[in-house]
């Protein structure tokens, strides 16, 4: 028979590695979230560079 120790041991091992996941989760979102930023960011100074009409200095 499991004892109420045992059973409250299991519940917050369940609950301490769902929070763990969930941590690395947001953090992978967070780091795919700046990365598109920062691509999005140089596609647009490329764009930007492309459409600027370049001056030509003596």
């Amino acid at each position: 028979m499991l004892s109420g120790k045992r059973i409250a041991d299991a519940g917050y091992r369940l609950f301490s590695g769902s929070m763990m996941l969930l941590t690395v989760y947001g953090g992978y979102l967070c780091v795919m979230r700046a990365q598109r930023y920062m691509q999005k960011r140089k596609q647009l100074e490329l764009a930007e560079q492309s459409q600027a009409p370049e001056t030509i200095q003596d």
